[in-house]
């Protein structure tokens, strides 16, 4: 029996092969009952190697790392005599639960080669790369990402998880417009793709069209399932539309409604999406929100214990400070120190200065903050993540500039973001480069661009207040 790309699937029960077909499509669109299906696939074919494999891959993005282990470890007691698709396959993903991110990455590059069909491999090709260097230790993994893609085009063509995925590889080196067409074109096939809708939410933010991606996505997550662990991370771009907006309100009620670790997945992408949405409010408004830390914390609390991804690491010390533990903190830079001396090129060039920087940031050494966090910007693919993700480090790199009075670099970096796109908080920014550098009028034009679109903001907001000071002073 073959799945729907043409590939064998091993196994003869059509009962199990109907459950492995439909969590592999729950898997790419992004939808709830994945691991639920592929249950009732092992059960009604306890032999079925790919099965048990993609249970692993769905127990490890939930973060149950041990359950992962021993679903991938039974996948591969039953490669015996299985074809080399399957066995490459199983053995791929066994690595990736095992930590062994790189040799993950090596097997899955010669096995996408030999098996381009092989949906599942893509998306933990993507997992691997976000990772940053401590996932498939690629430092500029953007463009190698689509071009993985781009070879694999001719074998999917108009398959609409294929487009899902294609279009955020597109949208991640620059291709905007191709993105969203991917997108949309998946969203026309599949509404319900989740991954596809991601990608319509990046173009928006990556274009500064903030009102009408807000409009999309609120309306799009009407009939998402509640139940589905991505949700978190789309109503954290939600989140970012309507700060981008001033809508500090709102941006507070979804993360208490949806994005804080109370009320969803304890995961390892909650603490990413948690930590960067109040960090981004405790930048622009500085002043931290008003909201329970514990739990957010206790999700961050490994990163101290003892470095790992940095991805995680990054996001762990964005809470740390922002929720003043320094304890905390200073833990995770002796365990990046250590690193460090042990040789990692990573920590001494990327994650030790990014992580010092945040700290010097919290205790108002914004001289500092900058120093340190400017050699890492032009790197950030380093850490991981989108370019949307990146983008919390770059802002409190910019706010570091602009606290320390370093107008000359905060203006270059504030032109080169204002030619990409234009926002509301960019044009207040500038308009604070203008108004300190002695060109009241051209702070007042940037002034004015940015109160068009912030019509709505929040007035009592802390960030609106410090635009109604500027605005006052350059009157």
């Amino acid at each position: 029996m073959n799945d729907r790309f043409g590939l064998p699937m091993g196994t003869n029960s059509p009962q199990a092969a109907d459950h492995y077909s439909e969590g592999l499509d729950m898997i790419l669109s992004q939808q709830y009952g994945a691991e639920e299906e592929f249950q009732e696939a092992v059960e009604a074919d306890e032999g079925f190697a790919l099965a048990h494999a993609a249970k692993a891959y769905v127990q490890m993005i939930r973060v149950a790392v041990p359950e992962a282990r021993e679903s991938a470890s039974r996948a591969s007691a039953l490669t015996s005599g299985a074809s080399r698709r399957i066995r490459q396959h199983v053995e791929t993903i066994e690595l990736f639960t095992q930590g062994k991110n790189q040799e993950s990455y090596t097997l899955l590059r010669q096995h996408i080669g030999d098996f381009p069909g092989d949906a599942l491999m893509l998306r933990v090709a993507q997992r691997l790369m976000v990772q940053g260097c401590t996932g498939a230790g690629v430092a500029n993994y953007p463009p190698i990402f689509y071009d993985l893609m781009k070879s694999v085009e001719p074998r999917y063509r108009d398959d609409w998880s294929f487009m899902g995925l294609y279009s955020w590889a597109t949208h991640e080196v620059g291709m905007l417009e191709e993105g969203m067409r991917l997108a949309q074109r998946s969203l026309e096939i599949r509404p319900d793709n989740a991954v596809a809708a991601h990608s319509v939410a990046h173009v928006h933010f990556e274009t500064g069209d903030i009102s009408q991606g807000a409009d999309f996505l609120g309306d799009w997550l009407e009939g998402f399932d509640r139940r589905v662990a991505y949700r978190v991370h789309l109503s954290w771009h939600q989140a970012l539309f309507q700060l981008a907006m001033g809508r500090y309100t709102n941006a507070l009620s979804l993360y208490e409604n949806d994005i804080h670790p109370a009320v969803a997945a304890k995961s390892y992408q909650a603490l990413a999406d948690s930590a960067s949405l109040c960090w981004r409010m405790y930048i622009y408004g500085n002043t931290a929100p008003v909201v329970p830390w514990g739990d957010l914390l206790e999700l961050a609390a490994p990163a101290a214990q003892r470095p790992g991804p940095s991805f995680r690491d990054a996001h762990a010390a964005l809470a740390f400070t922002a929720a003043g533990d320094e304890a905390s903190m200073d833990k995770l830079i002796d365990g990046l120190k250590d690193l460090s001396d042990k040789g990692s090129a990573v920590a001494t060039e990327c994650m030790l200065p990014l992580v010092q920087g945040i700290a010097a940031f919290g205790r108002g050494e914004y001289s500092e903050a900058a120093q340190l966090i400017g050699p890492v910007f032009p790197q950030l693919t380093r850490v991981g993540g989108s370019h949307a993700q990146r983008e919390v480090f770059e802002d409190t790199l910019l706010e570091a500039y602009l606290r320390a009075e370093q107008f000359d670099k905060a203006e270059t970096m504030l032109r080169e973001r204002l030619s990409r796109r234009e926002t509301p908080r960019d044009n207040f920014w500038i308009a604070r480069v203008q108004a300190d550098t002695g060109k009241p009028e051209n702070a007042k034009a940037s002034l004015g661009l940015a109160a068009q679109a912030w019509q709505s903001a929040d007035e009592d907001s802390p960030e609106f207040s410090a635009f109604n000071r500027l605005s006052e002073r350059v009157a």
